[in-house]
């Protein structure tokens, strides 16, 4: 039986914040549920992020990560470092082709160079 992939959950000491943060930093919608759990909708097919509150601060670098291509990575990482993203450093070194940023509760993802 196939399964469908419906979310990706981020545990967060405020989901509410993360969630909007997410959402600008995405263009995409959210909305705060009953449970005050942040779904921020994926447009289309993709899956949505789902934030959820925990206790504890995130103390390691992550297992998972989020990449993103944009058209223009360096005005795409100027404006996520605007948004409250910073630089991340997780063992990647000065060559790569792509920039590892944290969002404002430290979870990292990657900036890819430009499109092709």
């Amino acid at each position: 039986m196939p399964m469908t992939w419906t979310q990706l959950v981020v545990n967060s000491l405020d989901p509410e914040a993360l969630g909007r943060w997410w959402a600008q930093a995405l263009g995409w919608e959210y909305e705060i549920d009953q449970d005050g759990d942040v779904v921020v909708h994926a447009p289309g097919s993709a899956p949505d992020l789902l934030f959820l509150k925990v206790p504890e601060v995130k103390s390691v670098f992550n297992r998972l990560h989020l990449d993103f291509r944009p058209d223009d990575q360096k005005a795409e990482v100027a404006r996520l470092l605007e948004l409250g993203a910073r630089t991340a450093d997780v063992g990647q070194g000065e060559d790569v082709p792509w920039v590892v940023l944290a969002d404002p509760e430290g979870n990292e993802f990657c900036v890819l160079s430009g499109r092709s």
